[in-house]
């Protein structure tokens, strides 16, 4: 019997571990496109690599594009008749055949794709859209110092091109003309400008590897030299844009971390040992590594700021462990790195990066993998659940309300190696919350005699006015006082003389 019930609380753990690594564990297979093209895809691209993306993107715009001429030629055909059956006079007729061709001219218009409306003249609208961000630019020392940093990157990546001769002046004037084209085409949406972007990397990279030929590893720096110089001059104009949400999304999932700041590592089930000097250590170099990523400019250096945090991560594990970390492991530690830390504009630093690195580098390799485990890790915070942290929904509440905390790790379990005023700490914060609900009651019991003195009060004047209603006083006037026999009274003077001894002799 007692084997027994210790196989069946061996089985129950087990089912409450596995139910714990349930809520967080993502199968290796969902970080790849969901079209089974091999790259690493992206919650932003509905799940699709950068590349399935752009041809699912082109589908849906084709679709839309072919319906809108079939609506025109719709729209062709109930003016041809409305013109045939129509009865009134030669002008009117030749008012609305041009109104008809005018529309066709626009149908025709909205079938340029993005790249040759992106080459096109800038319209006044722009211009004046342009004037008006323009307008909006930061304050005086913050653009002082962009421009310093703009014109090292500028000189950096002309010396870089140098080593390139004649294929290193195509690439600027490449360059060039394409900033000059972006400054001029500021009304396009933000969408728009990531497609432009991306279609300038593949065109040039194709242009490097069979113009130029260059040799591949040679490609791959210069495709990072000019991401580099164009996304330092583009990035006030294109991080977190006014006509995007993005800033809207950093906040609430910055506000959520705050109200998650009660998750322990436990809860997450993370395989790290913060008391072990080295691994804190650790910890705190990947919590510095995530929020560094906001004071980048390049995608690429973002994405760097992703892979240092990764590494460490890694290391904290191993060095916990004594082994090798797996996928199921750098997850859930990634998640608590990103709940500890709450990283500045997190969404904005996400959609940046997948609007405007490089494509081939979230596709494939080590910067890709990180950046997708990232972007599963936001996507499991904004969805967290009682569920996925083995807790009832009861306490789920109270912790996401403030109404009390996870129970502090007592001081005897602490290992012997432990300094005592680590032990100290944790025996002063248990009296705290000791001294905290004591105090909260004490409060709950006094307001409770304050309304139990306020109702008894209430009760007495009550029954009180009930009494005096049913049996009102009534106070009668005072009588007048009697007069004295022998006080002076007029009305006395009726009266006989009194009675008068007589004395008899005898």
């Amino acid at each position: 019997m007692f084997l027994s019930l210790t196989l069946f609380s061996l089985n129950r753990k087990k089912m409450n571990l596995k139910s714990e690594r349930r809520g967080i564990h993502v199968d290796q297979s969902e970080l790849l496109c969901k079209k089974g093209c091999g790259y690493y895809g992206n919650p932003a691209w509905q799940g699709f690599c950068s590349k399935c993306w752009r041809e699912e993107y082109h589908k849906a715009r084709q679709k839309q594009i072919q319906e809108d001429w079939e609506l025109a030629e719709r729209l062709q055909r109930e003016e041809e008749e409305a013109y045939a059956s129509s009865q009134s006079t030669q002008g009117a007729q030749s008012l609305t055949f041009s109104k008809f061709e005018e529309k066709k001219t626009n149908e025709k218009t909205r079938k340029v794709t993005t790249v040759k409306k992106f080459f096109t003249a800038s319209s006044r609208t722009g211009a004046k859209k342009a004037e008006i961000q323009e307008a909006k630019a930061p304050s005086p020392s913050i653009n002082r110092q962009a421009s310093i940093e703009t014109d090292r990157v500028s000189k950096e990546f002309i010396e870089f091109l140098k080593t390139y001769h004649k294929p290193g002046q195509d690439i600027y004037k490449q360059c060039k003309l394409f900033l000059d084209t972006m400054n001029h085409k500021r009304d396009l949406s933000i969408e728009e400008q990531s497609e432009c972007a991306q279609d300038f990397y593949q065109n040039v990279a194709e242009k490097l590897q069979t113009r130029w030929k260059v040799p591949p590893e040679k490609v791959e720096k210069a495709m990072d030299q000019i991401e580099k110089y164009i996304m330092t001059r583009q990035y006030k104009y294109v991080f977190c844009p006014e006509t995007t949400d993005d800033e809207k999304k950093d906040l609430a999932v910055q506000k959520r971390i705050r109200a998650l700041h009660w998750v322990t590592p436990q809860m997450l089930c993370v395989p790290v040992n913060e008391e072990i000097p080295e691994v804190s250590d650790m910890v705190v170099k990947a919590i510095t590594d995530i929020i560094e990523m906001d004071s980048k400019r390049v995608p690429r250096d973002k994405l760097a700021c992703i892979t240092k945090c990764s590494k460490h991560i890694f290391n904290a594990i191993k060095i916990t462990k004594n082994e090798p970390a797996s996928a199921d492991d750098f997850l859930p530690t990634l998640i608590y790195i990103v709940l500890k830390g709450n990283p500045p504009r997190l969404q904005s630093n996400i959609q940046y990066i997948t609007r405007f690195c490089n494509p081939s580098r979230l596709m494939t390799g080590e910067d890709g993998y990180y950046f997708t485990n990232l972007c599963c890790a936001v996507a499991f915070i904004e969805k967290l659940d009682a569920q996925s942290l083995n807790l009832s929904q009861e306490d789920f509440d109270r912790f996401m309300t403030g109404q009390t905390s996870p129970k502090k790790q007592e001081s005897d379990s602490f290992s012997p190696d432990v300094c005592l005023g680590v032990k100290q700490m944790y025996k002063n914060l248990d009296l705290l919350s000791q001294l905290n609900e004591r105090q909260e009651r004490i409060v709950n019991e006094a307001k409770k005699l304050e309304k139990d003195l306020i109702d008894w009060t209430d009760g007495i004047a009550k029954e009180v006015q009930d009494i005096v209603e049913k049996y009102p006083l009534e106070i009668k006037p005072k009588n007048q006082a009697l007069a004295a026999i022998d006080s002076e009274n007029v009305e006395n003077d009726k009266l006989p003389p009194p009675l008068q001894p007589q004395v008899y002799a005898g």
